[in-house]
């Protein structure tokens, strides 16, 4: 008999809505995010609204894709990425293995003093929640435009034919995410994995004959859980259970 159906978002995937920063930057652009990376997500870009670009930086180098309504852009892991806002740039961000990216699948470009063990690095990167919102915004503020000025020396090492800033900082981050990988992998396994498993027990049913797993069919809907939060990048409307 057929497994039963996973209850997650088609193949486990994560969803959010995203306003990106309309701050100026401390290199001169009209507005923009945190740069980042993911250590075992890719993630996809739908924009919805508005122009700017996506930066990226990787051991092969910097690259800037433009973003306006229509593009869909995306990024494999340790792809470190920067938007760009130059006008109402809007995004719904969708994302690999559902809610890992919240469990802290991410590590910002901060210098490299702050990113010696989990709880400097958590010290660096907090969110005041419990501070009024203006105390939220400079927070975030704060450490966007720190990883910006790390972000600019790495990308300059990186032209300049010197990788080790850029490895440093991708041993460094490996190293911080290292105590979470235990519960990184039971939410794989409850979602992805789960997803890909029901679909392999769907195509064994149907190769018997067995399509008694169809009567199981339902439909889910829900708003956001939180709204306009604030993210590495601006804005965020997220979804609960996505």
């Amino acid at each position: 008999m057929v497994s039963a159906l996973h209850d997650g978002f088609p193949a486990a995937v994560g969803v959010s809505r995203l306003r990106v920063y309309d701050w100026p930057t401390v290199d001169g652009l009209p507005g923009g995010g945190t740069p980042h990376l993911h250590l075992t997500c890719s993630e996809g870009y739908v924009v919805t609204a508005g122009h700017g670009a996506v930066q990226t930086l990787t051991v092969s180098g910097y690259r800037e894709t433009p973003l306006e309504p229509g593009v869909v852009a995306w990024f494999t892991p340790g792809t470190i990425h920067r938007l760009v806002n130059e006008g109402g740039l809007e995004i719904t961000v969708v994302m690999q293995n559902s809610g890992l990216p919240e469990a802290g699948d991410a590590v910002l470009t901060l210098p490299q003093e702050f990113l010696t063990d989990p709880a400097t690095y958590a010290d660096a990167v907090r969110i005041p929640a419990d501070e009024p919102e203006a105390v939220q915004a400079q927070a975030a503020r704060a450490r966007r435009d720190l990883a910006t000025r790390r972000f600019h020396e790495l990308r300059e090492s990186t032209a300049a034919g010197d990788p080790e800033p850029l490895a440093a900082f991708l041993r460094s981050a490996a190293a911080l995410v290292r105590p979470r990988l235990d519960a990184w992998e039971e939410r794989w396994r409850a979602g992805a994995h789960a997803a890909a498993s029901a679909t392999q027990d769907q195509l064994n049913a149907l190769r018997g004959q067995d399509g008694r797993y169809l009567a199981e069919a339902r439909v889910a809907a829900t708003g956001p859980s939180a709204r306009g939060r604030f993210g590495m990048c601006g804005r965020l409307d997220v979804y609960p259970g996505i």
